[in-house]
């Protein structure tokens, strides 16, 4: 079945197999590869990815009902050459170790910032609940998430 899929701003048109997931789509027949593979269960948020102005697992999401709200990944954050103020803040922070989880992190931060400018930590530890950090860096994540937050980390997408 053939699909148009609107990714970080361009139309795609791809074959997919009914058994597809989106994190496929995206991973092997797009090369954006910034989205990871994690549990497959949608449950470590490492394949997190905006669909509109929601992030969702995209392990999660049969290919052929990706055709509809524009799809943004990691890849699609950046703007002009310049790092999207929560990919900023990551790096400011040093909020990674491994660095696995950090692509559905920030793509969960930045949900959360279109949603709420000024997230309590409570709204913060909510928002990233589904997202699995195994080296532990929780407190620099939220410390990054905050710090975008006072940059405008929330700003819209293209």
């Amino acid at each position: 079945m053939r699909i148009d899929i609107d990714v970080n701003g361009h139309r795609h048109s791809v074959d997919v197999d009914p058994s597809q997931t989106l994190l496929e789509v995206l991973r092997d027949e797009l090369g954006l590869t910034g989205t990871k593979y994690g549990c497959g269960e949608g449950r470590c948020g490492a394949c997190t990815v905006l669909v509109g102005a929601h992030a969702v697992a995209s392990c999660t999401i049969p290919a052929q009902s990706a055709a509809g709200p524009p799809i943004t990944t990691i890849e699609g954050l950046e703007r002009d050459g310049r790092l999207h103020p929560v990919q900023q803040a990551f790096l400011d922070e040093q909020a990674f170790q491994c660095a696995y989880c950090t692509p559905g992190m920030v793509m969960a931060s930045v949900a959360l910032l279109r949603a709420n400018a000024q997230p309590s930590r409570e709204d913060i530890a909510h928002a990233l609940e589904t997202n699995v950090c195994r080296c532990g860096t929780y407190p620099r994540i939220a410390a990054a998430v905050r710090r975008a937050a006072a940059a405008g980390g929330g700003e819209t997408p293209r």
